[in-house]
């Protein structure tokens, strides 16, 4: 398996200094000592798309090649500025890409993945090819000191943007992985927990991706009330705009979108009208970490999301830290006929045992449907 640090090394040989992006479970130990390791030369950013601009701005000011990393699922999201900015018939700005490729092609067959990584990980490298970006695959066994030679030089020679796509367990485990500081907070499932407890089962519930959602199912199945909730198992940042089209045609019923700070952080905008709903409860678990993929810090240390919230439009905004609070907060939101936006700041960390969801997405969503269409 690959060294983290001797593939920062590697890279650094070859001129790339500068390193930004979204993590990626495929290689957390990399993006953790990244994080940790380079911090004057690298930023973790709220999705994408304004990775590349990052990486555009960095190539204007040096003339250098950036790195940028992120999972497969994430190409959707820096497509536009890859084609109207980067692009040989725009400003040919060389950007070395860092791929996870989730959903796998391995000897012409694909390897099982959660749902959401089965269709992009199907079209990854015929999607690469589409945009005209150069790119190798990679794995523990990988000379990837050559391929990372070959590619830059590539880059630099033609002004194109390249690509490593990243396979399973290519990397090592590093020591930055999973290192949790404790406290006196609720962790996010204790907080979860609270919040359930107190959600009539009448009231809908969408969850963003990842453990919340993981943990949100163990509830539901303890309960069986899996019909009142729709898991975002895919989609990053978009939990609260499908709460708020939801939320737009569903107006007899209060909507809660169970949402993560990475989630928020990566579409921010879309608060500017989920604020205007008056019968959407926005609940959002602060732990400050990207705790699906290795608990990276994400750039929202200085951030107040519940001081966004109320400029973005919220009627009613607060910010909670212990049990008491948060209890008082979900019933005055239920009682009160405008919209609320809770912060709850938490607990790094979550369980490994956490189950996964035992049918297919089209089940819960059916079932789901059913349960909103009642009146």
């Amino acid at each position: 398996m690959i060294n983290p640090k001797k593939f920062i090394s590697t890279l650094k040989k070859n001129k790339i200094n500068f390193f930004t992006g979204v993590p990626d479970s495929m290689f957390s130990s990399l993006c953790s000592t990244l994080q940790i390791k380079e911090k004057k030369n690298h930023i973790l950013s709220s999705n994408e798309g304004s990775s590349v601009g990052l990486a555009i701005g960095y190539h204007l000011a040096t003339g250098k090649i950036p790195l940028v990393y992120l999972q497969n699922s994430g190409i959707g999201n820096m497509i536009n500025p890859l084609i109207s900015l980067s692009d040989k018939k725009v400003f040919r700005v060389p950007i070395f890409l860092l791929i996870g490729w989730r959903g796998e092609i391995n000897k012409k067959k694909q390897i099982y993945d959660e749902p959401q990584h089965l269709s992009q990980g199907l079209i990854t490298p015929k999607l690469l090819k589409l945009l005209d970006i150069k790119f190798k695959v990679i794995n523990n066994k990988s000379n990837f000191k050559k391929d990372i030679m070959i590619l830059t030089k590539y880059a630099k020679q033609k002004n194109k943007i390249v690509a490593l796509l990243i396979k399973k367990n290519t990397f090592e485990n590093s020591k930055y992985i999973n290192k949790f500081l404790t406290s006196n907070l609720l962790t996010r499932e204790e907080a979860l927990k609270i919040v359930y407890k107190n959600i009539p089962y009448r009231h809908p519930k969408i969850s963003t991706t990842g453990m919340l959602s993981r943990e949100l199912y163990e509830l539901n199945e303890i309960n069986q009330t899996h019909d009142n909730t729709f898991m975002c198992v895919g989609g990053m940042g978009h939990s609260i705009s499908i709460s708020t089209g939801l939320a737009l045609f569903k107006k007899s019923k209060k909507i809660f979108c169970l949402d993560g700070d990475g989630s928020i952080l990566m579409h921010l905008g879309a608060l500017a009208n989920s604020g205007k709903i008056k019968n959407l409860i926005h609940v959002v678990f602060n732990n400050f970490a990207h705790d699906s993929v290795g608990g990276q810090r994400p750039p929202s240390e200085n951030i107040e999301f519940y001081k966004v919230a109320r400029d973005m439009g919220y009627s009613n905004s607060f910010r909670v830290k212990n049990s008491l609070q948060l209890k008082n907060k979900i019933d005055f939101a239920l009682k009160n006929k405008k919209n609320t936006f809770i912060e709850i700041v938490c607990k790094k960390g979550h369980r490994k045992n956490l189950s996964r969801p035992k049918q297919n997405t089209l089940y819960y969503k059916q079932k789901f449907m059913k349960f909103v269409s009642k009146k």
